[in-house]
């Protein structure tokens, strides 16, 4: 029998012994509660709890799809580029069957890319050999990922034809942003720029921020970069709920410019 876990609102009955085994977990017992099932119990009742998360990648615009966020990341949201000449995973999404499996059903990966220290799974080296990839990380971070086929950077990177990665310290020493020309214009910015409450682009000083003024440089150097023909889509690394289920932030461009960056340097941290 498969049980719903939201579905057992009483406790698990006593002298019931709990087995994990992969996404599924078993719950035997010598006495089976009848409010637990409305059948009775059968070979004196194994119940089998799906755990499976029912979320999955979805499409947010033209071949871009945001995974659901990630746990070991502290909530960070991953992407995945679909792309001619290779497809390009953003960030580090829950490594599971589910998600390798869809990332196999679109092509694969031939390039990750993490925008900041932060974005790191503890599964980043099953990833890479699962899928075959190579990673590409801004050159102070680097040394964070021994024993690991890379590519550093500085600066910036052109991956792709339309496709450049742009160092933006501030956040971490190696803060860097991903800028897909297309539709208008779309910019991965990991954890440097968040949406806030109100669903608005902003970065935001924390506790664990490297260096604050140099993020806001970082900020002012993307709006001198962009305009509003070149930058229409930001895909944020977290904090998507605030998005309201929409995922991306529209009319980038504008948004950044409202920000009042002089007045930010003041922000208290959080």
């Amino acid at each position: 029998m498969i049980f719903n876990i939201k579905s057992l609102s009483q406790p698990f009955p006593r002298h019931s012994m709990i087995i994990w085994s992969g996404k599924r977990l078993f719950i035997t017992c010598t006495k089976f509660m009848s409010s637990l099932s409305p059948e009775p119990p059968i070979n004196n009742s194994v119940l089998l709890v799906e755990t499976r998360s029912p979320k999955v990648p979805r499409l947010i615009l033209e071949d871009v799809y945001a995974f659901p966020p990630n746990r070991e990341i502290l909530g960070g949201t991953a992407y995945l580029i679909v792309n001619k000449s290779g497809n390009i995973l953003v960030d580090c999404p829950a490594w599971d069957s589910e998600n390798q499996g869809f990332l196999t059903e679109q092509g694969g990966v031939r390039w990750l890319f993490l925008t900041h220290r932060g974005a790191i799974s503890p599964a980043i080296s099953r990833i890479q050999r699962d899928l075959g990839c190579e990673i590409i990380i801004e050159e102070q971070e680097a040394y964070l990922l021994p024993n690991l086929m890379i590519r550093s950077f500085f600066q910036e990177l052109e991956i792709s034809p339309g496709i450049n990665l742009i160092w933006t310290p501030g956040h971490t020493p190696g803060s860097a942003c991903l800028y897909f020309d297309t539709q208008g214009g779309i910019l991965f910015t990991g954890r440097h720029l968040l949406p806030n409450q109100q669903g608005k682009p902003t970065p935001l000083r924390l506790s664990k921020t490297f260096h604050w003024w140099r993020q806001l440089a970082s900020v002012a150097k993307l709006r001198d970069r962009f305009s509003d023909e070149t930058l229409t889509y930001i895909c944020p690394g977290a904090n998507t709920g605030f998005l309201r289920g929409k995922r991306v932030i529209s009319h980038a461009y504008e948004q950044l410019m409202a920000l009042d960056l002089d007045e930010l340097k003041n922000a208290p941290s959080f």
